[in-house]
């Protein structure tokens, strides 16, 4: 996603919520400069209000939201120190403290603009400014700051239902409304639901949103890694055992089972469950029936369970390392979830919210991300993940020296020769490469991508079956 691109407004097509052209306030006391900003801007899709004196800006706050303010630091009372601009930027965090505000000035000097950055600015921008620059600043705030605004109703609503039940599931990109829908359609049932994905792709937030709107929330949600279980700990971490079971069982345990009796058993990497082990696994999915180890006594749960493994099961069953009455057992409805760089509209949310997460752990104030920064986000692969961007983000927040991340703070390994990799493709490779750009560049709509690539629809269709697209 390039920053710099137009706000795109579809007359044909309603839009999402975030898709709103976006309002700016340009508040400058030259009435030429607000002229050039006003044009600049609304040539960008951008919807503009004008102010020009420190007084108007307040007012125009007031009374109106806006999604992000330009302004300038000098006004009439005082042309070149910037002073009368700062103390209107500390007047508009204390009124606003999530309202981006980028600052420009003719008499720029490194000692200003980190007084502005102090006081709250997103970023800086000196007169006489280059466009590209400042149109991909303010593309920028006004991104991060609607993130913010998501995730702060989602986290609203969370609280608005029950404390520490609903996960913040952060899903605004096309590729997961499949998901979401699966979700709160097969949610509130009691059918056992398999979540595929790759490694760190949020498996987990998945089954604990599962869990959220089932007839269960109100019972417990117990999650076993079954990947992280020796053979020998495995049965009894799952069924419990008692007394005198093994030399090291002093005392009767609880098995996971048990613990999750009538709520939901969350069951990770489930590929890895020792074949000698799954009959006694299909055994309580089927019945609800199972013995600690060393006992004799049947125990009866009832337990709705969620998997989730990043291998593919079917292969498993053909290898025979996995049973296939088991694998029927637990996909009664399966949910493929996304990899990270196929929901990149998501990442600045995500990243958003690991940032206050994080922020408030190592007790940093950080207000968001330079426009490098996550412009580089948006752009990195992600062979990790959203677990991978959660680990970026903390380093960036525990390395950030200034209130917003730069790009050298993140860590990140930049692939230089990742566009020049095209001259290695063979020619089905190419094809499909530009096939998945267009279908990301036009939202999975295959209409628009069919057009962009020369191409029927039906052709297009034809060609995404090929490439498992």
């Amino acid at each position: 996603m390039a920053l710099a691109q137009r706000w795109p407004v579809d007359e044909q097509t309603p839009m999402r919520s975030d898709a709103v052209v976006p309002r700016v306030l340009i508040a400058d006391d030259q009435p030429d400069v607000l002229e050039a900003l006003r044009l600049l801007l609304k040539g960008e899709g951008y919807k503009i209000d004008s102010a020009g004196s420190p007084a108007a800006i307040l007012e125009a706050i007031d009374s109106d939201e806006y999604d992000a303010v330009l302004m300038d630091l000098n006004y009439a009372r005082d042309t070149t120190s910037g002073q009368e601009g700062l103390d209107l930027l500390s007047q508009i965090r204390a009124h606003d403290q999530t309202l981006p505000v980028v600052v420009m000035t003719a008499w720029g000097s490194v000692e200003v603009a980190v007084e502005a950055m102090r006081r709250g600015a997103r970023d800086f921008v000196q007169k006489p400014w280059e466009n590209a620059r400042l149109l991909t600043i303010l593309r920028t705030q006004v991104e991060l700051a609607r993130a913010l605004r998501r995730q702060q109703t989602l986290e609203a609503e969370n609280r608005s239902l029950k404390p520490d039940v609903r996960p913040l599931l952060i899903a605004e990109a096309v590729s997961m409304r499949p998901v979401l829908e699966l979700i709160s359609r097969v949610g509130p049932s009691e059918a056992n639901v398999l979540v595929t994905g790759e490694n760190g792709s949020g498996k987990g937030t998945v089954a604990q949103a599962i869990h959220a709107v089932s007839a269960r929330a109100g019972k417990g949600l117990v999650t076993v890694n079954a990947g992280g279980l020796s053979e020998g700990v495995f049965e009894s971490e799952l069924f419990g055992h008692v007394k005198g079971a093994f030399t090291d069982a002093k005392t009767d345990r609880v098995g996971r089972f048990e613990l999750a009796d009538g709520g939901t058993l969350f069951l990770d990497e489930i590929a890895n469950v020792p074949v000698n082990l799954q009959p006694k696994l299909l055994r309580v999915l089927e019945t609800g029936d199972f013995e600690r180890v060393g006992s004799s006594r049947t125990r009866h749960v009832n337990v709705r369970i969620v998997s989730a493994t990043n291998s593919n099961l079917a292969e498993e069953v053909a290898a025979g390392r996995f049973r296939q009455d088991l694998l029927f057992r637990l996909n009664t409805i399966e949910i493929q979830l996304p990899p990270l760089r196929e929901r990149r509209e998501d990442i600045p949310a995500l990243a958003t919210h690991f940032l206050k997460q994080h922020a408030q752990r190592y007790r940093k104030h950080l207000t968001g991300f330079e426009p490098a920064a996550l412009q580089a986000l948006l752009d990195h692969p992600w062979p990790g993940n959203i677990r991978e961007l959660d680990h970026a983000v903390e380093r960036g927040v525990l390395m950030a020296q200034g209130t917003a991340i730069r790009l050298g703070e993140l860590g990140l390994r930049i692939d230089r020769d990742a566009t020049s990799r095209i001259e290695d493709m063979s020619l089905e490779d190419v094809e499909g490469f530009l096939i998945k750009k267009a279908m990301a560049r036009f939202d999975g709509n295959v209409s628009q991508a069919a057009k962009a690539l020369g191409l029927s629809r039906s052709a297009l269709y034809r060609r995404l079956q090929r490439y498992g697209l």
